[in-house]
């Protein structure tokens, strides 16, 4: 792991949470027939175990893609988005790890091209959030913590995927 990689904060150790825990339950299921706009395409979806992550994994199977679910720890959740994208007749892989961590973020994509042999999309949709009522509630660590998940990931999830995708959008 990279040394300069701050641990989870204490404010909120149960992040990210479990999605089977939420009431009410989110809404993601596809609501369309897909028409293969993303056929044979490799996607990269951040925080794709639950939540918005979960539709974007599920909506890009129904398109045609094959999706890489990277998550932080919640194996349930990313278990069942797997289930969900291989429902649509897709393959799906799950990576658990800390995007705040440049080394991880090299490895995980490396793991996709290894395993689908290629990349085409990259969707950094992972964050997290303490909120506080006072601004001077919250900690440096909880800051730092929260930069390296919602910012630095982004960064190091692009520099290890630039050497992999295929130039221009998606036909």
């Amino acid at each position: 792991m990279s040394e300069t990689i701050d641990p989870p904060t204490r404010e909120e150790p149960a992040l990210p949470g479990s999605e089977r825990d939420l009431d009410p339950k989110p809404e993601w299921q596809p609501r369309y027939s897909g028409s293969a706009r993303l056929k044979d395409k490799v996607a990269i979806v951040t925080g794709g175990d639950s939540g918005i992550g979960r539709a974007i994994a599920v909506l890009f199977a129904r398109e045609g893609a094959d999706v890489a679910i990277l998550y932080l720890n919640e194996h349930d959740d990313a278990a069942d988005t797997k289930k969900f994208v291989e429902a649509e007749g897709r393959r799906a892989i799950c990576i658990p790890g800390d995007l705040g961590d440049r080394d991880f973020c090299y490895r995980a994509v490396q793991q996709v091209v290894d395993t689908f042999g290629k990349l085409d999309i990259l969707i950094n949709n992972a964050g997290e959030q303490h909120p506080d009522e006072k601004i001077e509630d919250i900690t440096e660590a909880q800051l730092r913590r929260t930069f390296q998940t919602n910012i630095f990931s982004m960064f190091f999830m692009v520099q290890a995927s630039m050497p992999h995708e295929a130039a221009g959008p998606a036909q």
